[in-house]
């Protein structure tokens, strides 16, 4: 029995379909990424998975149960709208969303202190919250979100107002709540934030899905699709190709479905191109979903 399964959920508003028959599961103890730009639906998607609105249709199995108040006690929800007291402290601050999951004072402190010294706040603590930067207030979110200790944790644009290095200790920190006691959902824009954390992906557009499973699965089936070429000299028209993006002396070539590596080998044998370096490379996930919803538009028109 999955952590969390979703079979065929909708949403609408008014004339906009927001969620259109998604249907995915997470595993218990799973780094699951929720992926896709700005307005996929992701937000939507993750409400209806905590009850705070209901689908149009389909349902959502949270522990192998419908949502309900001891549920709720065991998921954390870091939503992209941040919601903190600002004149509270720090420790206030955390302490309060603890007590609301039922945890004790004296346990909440030591996993408080404990995140706030992995992030370097802890000898800010007792410090009111509307004296902090943006990039603080999130780290303290996060720490508020993971010190009750959830089964479940959902996190909703987690590295937002973040610079690189707070990305990489937020990275860090999220990558250390793993066990198999514990699933973790992460919602987010930045795919390619997440290739090195997440076992599986969902991608989304236009409150549909892309793309889904095991990101390695994923990423071998479009492998092959990609070639990066060095070359001395001009390059001629190739045959097979989706795109080309082209620098003076190098190229990255997208092959059609139809087209294997083999044939542009052939092809630049044949015209006599000098290569200096002809690599089958692994896209991104970023690339991998731009490739596809052009690929969708292309259909559809």
């Amino acid at each position: 029995m999955p952590c969390l399964e979703v079979n065929n959920i909708f949403k609408s508003y008014a004339d906009i379909d927001a969620v259109k028959d998604i249907s995915f599961s997470v595993e218990y103890g799973e780094i699951f990424g929720l992926l896709g730009p700005n307005g996929a639906g992701k937000t939507t998607t993750i409400r209806m998975l905590l009850d705070i609105i209901k689908p149009d249709k389909g349902d959502v199995k949270v522990f192998g149960k419908g949502f309900s108040e001891e549920i709720k006690a065991e998921v954390g929800y870091l939503p992209e709208e941040r919601g903190l007291y600002e004149n509270l402290t720090i420790m206030e601050n955390i302490l309060y969303i603890a007590s609301l999951k039922g945890m004790n004072e004296k346990k909440a402190r030591e996993n408080a202190l404990a995140l706030l010294e992995k992030v370097g706040l802890k000898e800010f603590g007792n410090k009111r919250l509307k004296f902090l930067s943006k990039g603080m207030r999130q780290l303290v979110q996060l720490i508020a979100t993971m010190v009750p200790e959830p089964k479940l944790l959902i996190l909703d644009e987690p590295f937002s107002g973040l610079d690189p290095d707070n990305r990489e200790t937020v990275k860090k920190i999220i990558l250390g709540q793993k066990s198999p006691d514990r699933t973790i959902i992460l919602s987010t824009h930045l795919m390619n934030e997440f290739e090195e954390m997440c076992n599986r992906v969902l991608m989304i557009n236009h409150g549909r899905r892309v793309l889904y499973g095991e990101i390695a699965d994923i990423k071998e089936r479009y492998a092959k699709n990609c070639i990066y070429l060095e070359f001395a000299g001009n390059l001629p028209e190739l045959k097979g190709l989706e795109k080309i993006k082209q620098e003076k002396t190098s190229a990255e070539l997208y092959l059609r479905i139809d087209t294997t590596p083999r044939d542009i080998l052939k092809q630049l044998a044949s015209k006599k191109v000098d290569v200096k370096k002809f690599d089958v490379t692994e896209m991104s996930l970023n690339e991998i979903f731009i490739e596809l919803v052009e690929a969708e538009r292309w259909i559809k028109a």
